[in-house]
């Protein structure tokens, strides 16, 4: 089996590919265009089969002692006041809040830290041409730098350049209507340990989330089609302004909260649905094969558990194209599911009339009644459980 690797991407799917490499005996290069391992980000979620890989990487319950203590998803009117509340001790691990609820940054940063001292980690760098000979991929960087792997492996996000470069026409996006900036801001007098999401008509949402570092993730959503949007953060700033003005509630606190973020992410939600994942010696993972977005709910499981598979079969099978195919064949049914997000559901949770509003609002008010959670929960959240998990046999040990 072929052992030297590259992995383009520095994220969770990158780092956690690293760490079960490793165990199958790998030699493991990162190289990631950020000039230094990126920290920050949002609340992410860790669902199912995750879990079942964290436990085998020693890492589960420093996920779980690292989490935001986020405790439910309360619904608020522009008074404040509660629409419904959803709260995780009465939805387990199906609702909207997860059992290991981390942020992007910490959990990233604990996958790292696990392998930094094994694995030749290249910041400030990235592939700028690849290609695919008898014996080995060679690989040009940006830094220009040329080199050999057996194999690369791209684990990079949904507008992933690499993949671009290796699979050509084949990144046809689907979008999904939707808008979102991602930022931090200080902590409010009504920030605790609940998140609060609250709708105004026109298709926008303010929503804030609790974190564990003493301040406030803070997310505003617009659904409507949006094809292109400005790339400078003091733009894409103004944009989000623009839109947001006269929204109520709490939106000009968090308006002014992003006057001054410095960690802005800012968003137009798409899935890239690849036809093929893997291409000679270069194979995808995480959302540079699969994006099923944040409105999935399992994008971040979606990432660990590809990782785990994806190591696996290559550290079991002495035959690199076979073990891509193995790797496809288990994880396909797994990212349909996550990947089947209706467009008509960001629709119905930012409804654009007033009307629209108040409706949902008197639905939530029902959904959130106990004897109806369940119920809700099961038809409306993805499933927690949906891959059986392999086994795989390792002799290295991390």
């Amino acid at each position: 089996m072929a052992k030297r690797v590259l992995i383009t991407g520095g994220s969770v799917a990158a780092n956690t590919l690293a760490w079960w490499l490793l165990k199958g005996g790998f030699d493991v290069t990162v190289v990631e265009k950020a000039p230094e391992f990126r920290d920050g980000g949002q609340n992410v979620d860790v669902r199912g089969v995750a879990r079942g890989v964290l436990r085998r990487m020693g890492l589960e319950d420093k996920v779980d002692t690292g989490g935001t203590g986020e405790t439910a998803w309360t619904f608020v009117d522009e008074n404040n006041e509660v629409v419904g509340r959803f709260a995780l001790k009465d939805l387990g691990a199906n609702g909207p809040t997860a059992e290991l609820e981390i942020l992007r940054g910490d959990l990233a940063r604990l996958l790292y830290e696990s392998v930094r001292d094994r694995v030749e980690y290249r910041f400030g760098d990235a592939v700028a041409a690849t290609e695919d000979g008898a014996d080995a991929a060679h690989v040009r960087f940006r830094s220009g730098k040329e080199e050999d792997y057996d194999l690369v492996l791209i684990a990079e996000g949904v507008g992933s350049s690499t993949r671009e470069l290796v699979f050509q026409g084949e990144n046809e996006p689907r979008w999904m209507d939707v808008t979102m900036g991602y930022f931090t801001i200080p902590k409010g007098p009504g920030d605790g340990s609940d998140a609060r999401w609250y709708n105004a008509p026109g298709g926008r949402s303010v929503f804030l989330r609790p974190d564990n570092k003493g301040t406030t993730r803070a997310v505003l959503t617009l659904q409507a089609p949006v094809r292109e949007a400005p790339e400078a953060p003091e733009e894409q700033k103004k944009w989000l302004r623009e839109r947001f003005a006269d929204a109520g509630w709490e939106t000009p606190r968090v308006l002014d909260g992003l006057e001054d973020a410095d960690d802005l992410y800012f968003d137009l939600l798409r899935q890239v649905k690849m036809k093929r994942w893997h291409k000679g010696r270069v194979a995808l993972t995480g959302d540079a094969a699969w994006c099923a977005t944040p409105l999935s709910g399992i994008g971040t499981t979606l990432a660990i558990v590809g990782a785990y598979v994806l190591a696996g079969e290559l550290s079991n099978i002495d035959d690199a194209e076979r073990a891509l195919r193995n790797y496809e064949d288990v994880m396909r049914p797994f990212v349909k599911k996550g990947q089947n997000v209706p467009k008509i559901g960001p629709r119905l949770m930012q409804p654009h009339s007033r009307l629209g509003v108040s409706l949902q609002r008197s639905l939530l008010g029902i959904a959130s009644k106990p004897s109806i959670q369940g119920i809700i929960t099961k038809v409306a959240m993805p499933p927690a459980e949906s891959i059986d998990l392999p086994e795989y046999r390792y002799n290295a040990q991390v």
